[in-house]
């Protein structure tokens, strides 16, 4: 099978979309919220721990050639260079 190319933004909206759509009520609670989610953006398989890199070796030694994406759970952004980050009250 042919791995179709997608550009960083097509991953991202992908990742997004999944995360929005059944991954966000299963994952948003109080003791996941700042912890890193990382997202299989083909099966729609994920991994949670502190600062991703646990997970994201989890996923690719299940499959690796995934197309992974990274998202801190509560937050707007994944990480912040001197500043506060933004929560993503939903």
């Amino acid at each position: 099978m042919q791995a179709i190319l997608l550009s960083s933004e097509e991953v991202a909206k992908r990742a997004k979309e999944l995360y929005d759509n059944g991954i966000r009520q299963q994952v948003e609670t109080s003791e996941n919220i700042g912890k890193m989610i990382i997202i299989d953006i083909e099966t729609g398989e994920y991994a949670i721990d502190k600062t991703g890199i646990e997970s994201a070796h989890y996923l690719r030694n299940k499959n690796p050639l995934a197309r992974l994406y990274g998202l801190r759970i509560g937050y707007k952004v994944a990480v912040s260079f001197c500043g506060d980050m933004e929560r993503d009250y939903q």
